[in-house]
């Protein structure tokens, strides 16, 4: 993946780290169908290179993660358009179910609209503390599209998210923290060390494990308590069958680093 294979992102390689940047800054990383494409296509090249065991996306530039969707690509589109392509289905299904590995959304700056909505679809946010979030898509006469609604109630409760998505305003980075939408809040000029120095912790783990870490902690939020009682159990007995597990044991046993296989 190299950075020319984009023209709205720029990807990087540390290590067993993808580092995908959106790159509009003069749109403050405004997204757009050609911008979503890219996406896909940066993620899916992430999740199907081996050498690849975590990914952090952000925003160029110090002012926005992505400040929304691109309202001039939308403002004269057809309703019928809007619902025979089935809009955002394709994106929020993709970052949803075909990304597998870990990966971290970095906020810079704004993440508004379908921008806070994809930094929703991170498995965790770390977060500058000049971070601002929220769902003004009222303001414009719409609601979100992208998944908002549903993932803002997940994070921070019905009382903030219908309040968000009804008045439009926007939560500071230590408010978003404290309400369980981001990790951690870090300064602007650490942010991109601090996410980098996560993703790698991350990647240096068993591949497979946190795979299935990620898939268990997913179907908290989609499952009854039982069901993903029994769920857990079924993966970490599967995982007990792994060349990692073994590993990982008799390295623990012998205090030495772990050489993980992915098998």
């Amino acid at each position: 993946m190299s950075e020319t294979s984009y023209e709205n992102l720029l990807v990087e390689q540390h290590g067993a780290v993808t580092l995908v940047r959106l790159n509009r800054p003069q749109a403050l990383n405004a997204l757009n169908s050609a911008v979503l494409e890219e996406l896909i296509t940066a993620f899916a090249a992430f999740e199907a290179d081996p050498t690849q065991r975590c990914a952090v996306l952000t925003g160029a530039g110090e002012k926005a993660f992505a400040a929304g969707a691109d309202i001039k690509e939308m403002a004269q589109k057809p309703a019928a358009d809007f619902y025979a392509e089935d809009t955002f289905s394709r994106w929020t299904s993709h970052f949803a179910k075909a990304v597998r590995k870990p990966w971290i959304a970095a906020v810079n700056g704004f993440a508004l609209g379908g921008g806070c909505e994809l930094a929703m679809m991170a498995d965790f946010i770390i977060a500058s503390d000049t971070a601002r979030f929220g769902q003004p898509e009222i303001k414009l006469g719409i609601a979100p599209g992208m998944g908002g609604s549903q993932r803002l109630a997940r994070a921070v409760g019905k009382a903030k998210a219908m309040e968000m998505c009804l008045t439009g305003r926007m939560m500071g980075a230590q408010e978003a923290e404290q309400s369980g939408l981001v990790a951690r809040v870090v300064p602007l000029a650490n942010l991109l060390d601090e996410a980098l120095k996560t993703a790698a912790e991350i990647a240096a783990m068993s591949p497979l494990a946190a795979i299935a870490n990620k898939e268990m902690v997913q179907a908290a939020f989609e499952t009854t308590l039982d069901q993903g009682l029994l769920i857990e159990r079924r993966i970490f007995q599967v995982l007990t069958a792994t060349q990692d597990r073994l590993e990982g044991m008799a390295a623990f046993i012998e205090k030495r680093p772990a050489v993980w296989q992915g098998k």
